[in-house]
Formats: structure tokens, C-alpha cells, sequence
């Protein structure tokens, strides 16, 4: 259960700390099949922040680069497929290099992460992937040949120290553990410090929030709960309104890589809703349908307004169940100029107190 709220919270992650240091780039497509890149990179000349604050991060981050995190350890054909893109994005720069007459040397081709958990013995040698000779990368970072242009990250391998602490966050069981309750201590003027934690707290939300727990969705909770009582702590300090446009702020930064004023302007009437509800909102519906519930952006086409009506009602209370699967006839009596506040303002109860069909009506 854990594979997808992992994989959008590693990208929201990676890309929160490494927008700083350049362009960052979530779930690119590239061709000729369709498939996506987790977070390409490309540092930028002039940095607002320097590497350095990134540690072991930041020193990856130097050169074009493709990351690629697991919650499970890789095996061998999906390693395989990381390379694949690897060479995919490579060829689509060598192109561009020809269009316009530049070389394009071995130096400056980008390079493949692989962040996981652990890394067996059998995965590494298969690859032919080993500690860097000269010591400078450390444990846990083992790179395959030269110009196959992979790294492997081993990130329960990493030393516990604040050089490795941004990537430690992305490991699992005592690794991770510990890496949050690092990051919890951090003073508060880390620039870094509570944007993240308003992330880790959103993952903890949406992974409580669902239902059939696995051993392993239950070890995340219990990973992800200093971060989240720290970053409740510190709302409620700020004013609980004030906190939530803060965070629904910080997360649509992070998430659509800028707020800008369409997506402003549609903040206010958001916090009219309960902080878990916003937080599924946010998380799961796309720029043009928070604009669409929250904004000015009308249903243009009236054949889908149903499936638009189920699917918001589906992702605000988790489910679409049968009361208020069946409300949805009544609902689509109203303009949607009528309908939309209530749908954003009205509690489930509210809901079927108001289309819900009377049993005595039957």
C-alpha cells in the first residue's frame, strides 16, 4: 500500500531540497515508450543555497542527474529499467547537442542515483557496482563502471552523521527512525527544517488515513510520528489557520513547483475544510480540479460532471460509499455555481441530511 504515497512523497522530498541548487523535474516522460523519470535534475550556475547544505545530497547533485528512490530494495530488472532511462534521457540530450552543433562529451552525460533501503550483496556484484577507491563518497555509495554512470545508495550503509542525514530520511525501520528524530532536533533556523517536516507530517496523515495497514504501513507510522507531532506542535503555536494556509501554501509550492495566483486565490476557501480532508485534497487532486473546486475554473464539460462530483467526494472522505453514491442524483439537480460551496463546505452528514434519499420517500 505504501508504493504510491511513498513515491510521491520521495519526489515532493527531493525536489523541496534540491529546487535551491537548480532545476528540478518530477516524473518526466521520455520516449520512445512513455515512461517517467522520479526527479531529473540539472544544477543551476549559481545556487540559491550552497551544495553544501545538502551534505552527501548536495554532492550528487553537482552534475545533471537522474534519482530514482525505492521503499523496497531494487531487484535486478528494475535496476535494469533506472539504466534504461538513463540512457533514454542521454540519447534526447545527445540529439539536442547535434541540433545545435555542440559536443556533448562522456563528462557531461547525466548521472543515475539509485536510493535504497539496503543493497544486497548479490545486486552489487551483479553489477559490478563498488566503494569509491579514493574513500571521498564513504560507505554506503557504490558506484558501477565509469561510463555506465550509476550509483547505488545503500542507505542503511550510510555514517550516521548530518552529511547524510537528508538521504538517511528516505531509508526504512531504525535508519529512517533515526534520521527523523535528527531532523526534529535540527534548530529552528535550518532553512530546510520545516518545510520537510510539514511533508513528512502530510505522508503520516495520508498513510493513517487509509485503510488495510500493512506490518510495514504500521512501522512508517510509528517512523513518521515525531515529525508529526513536532510539526502539529509548532502550528497550533502559530495560530491553527495561520499554519494550515502555511502549509497548503508550502505543499502546492512543492507539489506544482510554484503558487501562483490562480492557485493563491482558491487557498482561502480550502481552509474552510477539516486539516485531514485538505491535506487527501491536496495530495490527490491535480492543479486544474483544486481550481476547479476551490477556483474559478468552470466544468466544461457537462457529460463528466458526475465522474468530477465522484471522484472529489471520493478523494475528501476517503470512500464513495453507498449513501452518498446514491446522493449524487439529487446533487446533480443544482447549478454547479450552487453546488460546489456546498460540496466543500457541507460534512458527509451534512451531505446526505441535504440529498440523501428519506427512506419514507421509497
Amino acid at each position: 500500500m505504501t508504493r504510491k504515497p511513498h513515491d510521491q512523497f520521495a519526489k515532493q522530498y527531493l525536489e523541496e531540497l534540491l529546487a535551491p541548487l537548480g532545476n528540478v523535474e518530477t516524473s518526466r516522460e521520455i520516449s520512445p515508450e512513455i515512461r517517467q523519470v522520479d526527479v531529473w535534475f540539472v544544477p543551476t550556475p549559481s545556487p540559491a543555497t550552497a551544495p553544501e547544505n545538502l551534505g552527501l545530497l548536495g554532492r550528487m547533485a553537482t552534475t545533471a542527474c537522474l534519482l530514482e528512490p525505492f521503499r523496497n530494495p531494487p531487484s535486478p530488472a528494475e535496476v535494469l529499467d533506472c539504466q534504461s532511462k538513463l540512457n533514454s534521457v542521454r540519447s534526447e540530450m545527445r540529439r539536442k547537442a547535434r541540433r545545435e552543433r555542440t559536443s556533448f562529451p562522456d563528462t557531461d552525460w547525466p548521472h543515475l542515483w539509485i536510493l535504497s533501503p539496503s543493497c544486497s550483496t548479490r545486486l552489487l556484484n551483479g553489477f559490478g557496482a563498488k566503494l569509491n577507491p579514493s574513500g571521498n563518497w564513504g560507505d554506503g555509495v557504490y558506484f558501477m563502471p565509469e561510463f555506465l554512470k550509476t550509483g547505488l545508495i545503500a542507505i542503511n550503509q550510510l555514517p550516521v552523521t548530518e552529511d547524510t542525514l537528508w538521504l538517511r530520511v528516505l531509508g526504512k525501520r531504525g535508519t529512517q527512525k533515526q534520521a527523523i528524530d535528527e531532523l526534529v532536533a535540527l534548530p529552528q533556523q535550518n532553512p530546510y527544517r520545516q518545510t520537510i517536516l510539514q511533508i513528512l507530517a502530510n505522508w503520516r496523515i495520508t498513510i493513517n488515513e487509509s485503510d488495510n495497514l500493512s506490518e510495514q504501513d504500521r512501522e512508517l507510522l510509528m517512523n513518521l510520528s515525531p515529525a508529526y507531532l513536532k510539526w502539529q506542535e509548532q502550528t497550533l503555536a502559530q495560530g491553527k489557520l495561520e499554519g494550515q494556509r502555511q502549509m497548503a501554501e508550502n505543499f502546492m509550492r512543492v507539489r506544482f513547483g510554484e503558487l501562483d495566483p490562480e492557485l493563491a486565490s482558491a487557498i482561502a476557501p480550502m481552509l474552510q475544510l477539516p486539516p485531514q480532508e485538505l491535506t487527501r485534497l491536496l495530495f490527490n487532486l491535480e492543479r486544474e480540479e483544486l481550481l476547479l473546486w476551490f477556483g474559478n475554473l468552470p466544468i466544461r464539460d457537462e457529460t463528466s460532471r458526475q465522474e468530477t462530483i465522484e471522484r472529489f467526494l471520493r478523494v475528501r472522505f476517503g470512500e464513495l460509499d453507498p449513501e452518498l453514491a446514491s446522493a449524487i442524483a439529487s446533487m446533480l439537480q443544482l447549478p454547479s455555481q450552487e453546488l460546489t460551496p456546498l460540496l466543500t463546505t457541507l460534512s458527509r452528514e451534512q451531505l446526505l441530511e441535504r440529498f440523501g434519499v428519506n427512506p419514507n420517500d421509497e
